[in-house]
């Protein structure tokens, strides 16, 4: 009886060991599988790297720099898909035998738009309704880790949702060079549910005790407003300069805890999401070819999760407010795009590079990746896709740190879009 008790005492301390690493039961972790840093969408952007800021010349413009909106001269509606295909290569120097390879791939929309040029006061002025997915939650691990003389642990980790942002975009020309704009954006439900959940479901193989399953559930739903704010100065017959802001705001989360179907815990929570700003700038060497670079920071050591009770908590590290240490990112991209204009069509190429870390404690996460793109215009309809592919190598030590974690992440995503003209 007391090797028996003394066994169970010994499952309990692993468990709460285990229930540490896989990140719940002391502060909620918001894990972004896509990149945590999206400025815009459109097949046409992603083709030429993301290096948009300066262009923005498309129904788009109201993601990337509303700014630019004010370039349309024709009522149009634009839609984008994506396709993601995502692998992580899993590694834990503590226990190998978990080291595994996970792949997840979807489809959805990703950007909806309608805008409308009109003149008010003699003054050239455009409004725009957008629809852009943001974030993207969706992961799935799998895999079996050795309790040295005490047993197995296995867990199936599934995470899934988004962060959308319904906007409406207003953009006028303040001199014949210089146009602002701006875009009021409200992230909650409207065609698919601003929220997401985190599942873990673990089977604890305890040797000499017993098999203990246990399913631990979270779910978030946040609501809340902010406004982009972006300018296109046209500063030569050939040079473009462009900026964006976007305010930090405060969303609330209704934050459901269910363990094992029984809902344990409801709180009304609160997300402080940063403040970020990019500059780009494009050169137009003729009507067939441009070249555009952008950087962009998003003040990540501001993200914070608040709980009820008020505590707060880094999402990105799990680590109070004041042990955090989560440094700016800075997002630099380059891309060209080269028309092929014949009697009734064009055709684009488009290519691009970029650096895109992600933050993390102590210092950003390195990712890097190229885009190619392309497409054809054709009288009142343009239709482009566009490729990426993106990768970082040993990033994630953050999440299960006390494991020796880390992962081998490669990303590829489609984009394809379609323009009308009215």
């Amino acid at each position: 009886m007391g090797r028996y008790v003394c066994a169970q005492g010994v499952a309990a301390i692993i468990v709460v060991l285990l229930l540490t690493c896989a990140g719940y039961g002391a502060a909620p972790r918001v894990e972004i599988a896509s990149s945590p840093n999206p400025v815009g969408s459109g097949a046409r952007a992603l083709g030429m790297g993301g290096a948009f800021i300066a262009v923005a010349d498309d129904a788009t413009a109201a993601s990337w720099n509303p700014g630019g909106l004010i370039q349309l001269d024709k009522a149009e509606m634009s839609m984008v898909l994506q396709y993601t295909d995502r692998t992580e290569d899993l590694s834990f120097q503590i226990s190998p035998e978990a080291n595994s390879g996970q792949s997840i791939s979807q489809y959805d929309i990703n950007y909806l738009s309608a805008a409308y040029p009109f003149v008010l006061l003699r003054r050239n002025m455009i409004v725009s309704f957008n629809y852009q997915r943001l974030y993207d939650f969706n992961r799935n691990w799998e895999f079996d880790m050795d309790i040295p003389g005490a047993g197995v642990y296995r867990l199936d980790y599934d995470q899934q949702g988004g962060l959308y942002a319904t906007g409406l975009a207003f953009s006028t020309m303040l001199t014949l060079d210089l146009s602002v704009g701006v875009t009021l954006n409200y992230w909650g439900d409207f065609i698919n549910e601003n929220s997401w959940e985190q599942t873990y479901d673990e089977v604890f193989d305890i040797a000499f005790v017993g098999v203990f399953p246990n399913l631990h559930e979270e779910r978030f739903s946040i609501e809340g407003w902010n406004a982009n704010f972006g300018f296109l100065w046209r500063l030569s017959e050939h040079w473009t300069l462009g900026g964006v802001f976007k305010l930090p705001f405060e969303a609330d989360v209704d934050h459901t805890i269910i363990d094992n179907n029984v809902t344990t815990s409801q709180s009304t929570d609160q997300l402080d999401m940063p403040m970020a700003y990019g500059i780009g700038i494009a050169y137009r060497h003729s009507d067939e070819l441009t070249f555009s670079a952008d950087v962009y920071r998003t003040h990540w050591g501001d993200f914070m999760y608040r709980a009820q009770d008020g505590s707060a908590v880094s999402p990105v590290s799990g680590k109070a407010e004041r042990e955090s240490d989560i440094d700016t990112t800075t997002w630099v991209r380059a891309g060209m795009e080269y028309l092929h204009i014949g009697r009734k069509f064009v055709v684009p190429f488009r290519a691009g590079i970029f650096y895109d870390p992600a933050p993390a404690e102590k210092q950003p996460d390195d990712y890097y990746g190229f885009t190619l793109g392309s497409g054809i215009a054709y009288k009142k309809l343009i239709w482009d896709v566009a490729y990426q592919f993106r990768y970082g190598d040993n990033v994630s030590g953050g999440v299960m740190e006390n494991m020796g974690f880390s992962q081998d992440i490669t990303e590829h995503l489609v984009y394809t879009s379609l323009i009308i003209h009215f």
